[in-house]
């Protein structure tokens, strides 16, 4: 299957012989309006402890909030991006190459679930909200790769198939949203271009005649293609690119809201900050006084 190369990230491991890593939380506060990652996929599952705090991860264009004590399934290759909705957010991410489930030899395993969940033919509902097993099954993964005592990656890979068994018997994405996902994941392989020159050019004047040029469609098919990959507007979306670069230059604060308005292709200061404050609702200002 062909990658959406422009937003895919590059996902290394600290041991390739044995692919999984966990990212702990981050000890700093966040910010509501935040955000926590910005666009992106990888070949890996990921999976969204939260143990705080409240928190929009949209999936596959599709926004579902989430809470303490959630987990958020991402599959493998699904465009996911995310941001904070309060100021005491705090979760585990743990990253899972499946290959690490592969049999050598060609069993019921391999072949009803391990070899579909891989090639996205089993997909998963990404919201799974107060399952005490399966949350279970993530707290002793995350306790037995930090202390990696003898036998921890026996232990990791038990749990990890009890995850799995508990998401196959009762979190699976219906035909439905099976098909829905594979148009989307065509659809956004499409567009693959556009959000390379967007996420490089987003200084620079966009118009829709150029973006358009680059996908090989014209404007009107153009723009309802990216509406209905999106579900956002074109100007909507460069708007949000912009205003995601826009965060770091504030929390750097060796430039001023003017400074950062043009630096990040915004003409118009007043819009910028129109902008920002639609989008995180807060304005610029106090976004750069509360990252204290």
């Amino acid at each position: 299957m062909e990658k959406i190369a422009s937003l895919r990230e590059p996902m290394s491991m600290p041991d390739s012989s044995f692919p999984i890593k966990i990212h702990p939380p981050q000890p700093r506060a966040t910010v509501v309006g935040e955000t926590i990652f910005a666009h992106h996929w990888h070949e890996h599952m990921e999976f969204l402890y939260f143990t705080s705090g409240r928190a929009t991860i949209e999936c596959s264009s599709i926004p579902i909030s989430y809470q303490a004590g959630d987990l958020c399934v991402v599959n493998s290759n699904e465009l996911h991006y995310g941001i904070s909705n309060s100021e005491d957010l705090s979760y585990y991410a743990m990253i899972v190459d499946v290959a690490l489930l592969h049999s050598h030899t060609i069993d019921a395993i391999e072949t009803k679930f391990i070899t579909p969940i891989a090639n996205n033919r089993l997909l998963f509902q990404n919201r799974i909200s107060g399952n005490e097993e399966i949350n279970a099954c993530m707290l002793a993964i995350i306790k037995e790769l930090d202390a990696k005592e003898l036998g921890y990656e026996l232990s990791i890979k038990s749990h990890l198939y009890r995850m799995l068994s508990l998401l196959v018997r009762n979190y699976p994405a219906t035909l439905t949203e099976l098909d829905e996902y594979r148009l989307k994941l065509k659809e956004l392989e499409r567009l693959a271009p556009v959000f390379a020159y967007i996420d490089e050019h987003y200084r620079d004047k966009l118009s829709v005649q150029e973006l358009a040029g680059l996908a090989g469609l014209s404007r009107f098919h153009f723009s309802r293609l990216f509406k209905q990959v999106t579900d956002k507007t074109l100007i909507d979306y460069i708007n949000l690119v912009r205003i995601n670069k826009s965060e770091n230059m504030l929390r750097g604060k060796s430039m001023n809201v003017s400074e950062i308005a043009l630096a990040t292709g915004f003409n118009d200061i007043y819009y910028f900050s129109r902008m920002f404050k639609k989008l995180k609702k807060v304005s610029p200002s106090e976004w750069r006084n509360n990252d204290g």
